[in-house]
């Protein structure tokens, strides 16, 4: 175990309220050794792939890691960009955005960081800017709307582990889901609404990540989420039950896998003469490779090939005004009563009371 880092302290160094933004991560570079040492580290999470450790070993680095690397590589650079991985610039851009909003809506400072749960910048990395910048008082938003154990709770013991080193611990509290948030649920439909303005589809599709079918057996709620999220999305538009769906993407292996598949389901629509689609991940934050490779070209030619015509993906939120006001709602929801999100004050007057308590007990800073 790394040993607690020391840390210069004096009791007139202000408590700040902090907040972390997580998301999965991104490889450093569109090639296959960077591509490789990203999945090594994503594949060996035994909250992704829960099969017996050894057996997984063998299969890891048997199969998977001498020959997926390549091929995802080549997936990556077709949708990298000139400032890097999407994910990673689309995240800065709303950890940015999310401090200025929220520094002009509270006068005491707040203080936001990103790390993500593999690859760089690391979980590690952004607690450790978070402790030097005095915060105190933690609120944990993982950018995933529905919750599953494969992402949430995988994003809580990276936390834990990196938090067993520090001596003082902030005040927690982690955000497990918003997928029926109504902000988030506004934003979804809003964007939908701005796609088809001109043109609307025959059908509206809300493609989700896959889970192996065992995690719902287990008693993960994402399934649920999802199904709920698509629901109420659905109502917002009025479409009638016949006019949208929900499917799921991304599977992987020889198990079955949450169903209906996407590009099953996308094929089976265009045979039956369905000619126009739109495609919705409202459990992507920010664009990455799934939505920007898998949905965007992949099931886009799945669905052309199998005789549709025309075929819209609808972006991921991102950085839009809506959306980063519906996180910047669910922040100060659930973070309050800490006094940073309070009219103001409250966080020096609480650091002044301390430092006189000390120096009463005989403190010299």
């Amino acid at each position: 175990m790394k040993s607690p880092a020391p840390l210069s302290f004096t009791h007139e160094q202000p408590a700040r309220a902090g907040v972390l933004l997580t998301n999965l991560g991104t490889p450093d570079a569109p090639t296959p050794a960077a591509v490789r040492r990203y999945l090594a580290e994503f594949l060996a999470d035994t909250r992704v792939v829960e099969i017996p450790r050894a057996l997984w070993w063998l299969i890891l680095h048997g199969i998977i890691l001498p020959t997926r690397p390549a091929r995802s590589a080549r997936n990556y650079q077709k949708i990298w960009a000139t400032e890097g991985s999407p994910l990673l610039v689309i995240s800065q851009r709303q950890r940015a955005a999310l401090a200025t909003l929220l520094a002009e809506r509270h006068p005491e400072p707040i203080q936001v960081a990103l790390g993500m749960r593999y690859g760089n910048p690391s979980i590690a990395s952004a607690l450790t800017e978070l402790r030097a910048a005095g915060v105190r008082r933690l609120l944990i938003l993982p950018l995933y709307p529905q919750y599953s154990a494969a992402t949430t709770a995988s994003t809580f013991d990276a936390i834990a582990a990196e938090l067993r080193t520090w001596r003082w611990l902030p005040e927690l509290r982690l955000i497990t889901h918003y997928h029926d948030q109504d902000g988030y649920l506004d934003a979804l439909a809003d964007s939908v609404r701005a796609a088809r303005r001109v043109e609307p589809a025959e059908r509206l599709l809300f493609s989700f990540h896959g889970l192996p079918k065992r995690n719902l057996l287990a008693g993960d709620p994402y399934y649920c989420h999802c199904q709920k999220t698509a629901r109420l999305v659905a109502e917002r538009l009025a479409l009638p039950p016949e006019q949208w769906a929900v499917a799921f993407q991304s599977r992987f292996g020889r198990a079955e896998w949450l169903q209906p598949y996407t590009s099953v389901l996308l094929a089976d629509w265009a045979k039956a003469g369905i000619k126009r689609v739109d495609v919705l991940c409202p459990g992507f934050a920010a664009d990455c490779l799934e939505t920007l490779e898998e949905i965007a070209i992949e099931n886009r030619q799945v669905f052309l090939n199998a005789g549709g015509e025309q075929y819209r993906y609808i972006p991921a939120l991102n950085d839009a005004p809506g959306h980063l006001r519906a996180l910047t709602e669910l922040i100060e929801q659930q973070a309050g009563g800490w006094p940073e999100f309070g009219t103001g004050g409250e966080a020096a007057a609480e650091c002044a009371e301390r430092r006189q308590r000390a120096l009463a007990l005989g403190a010299t800073a």
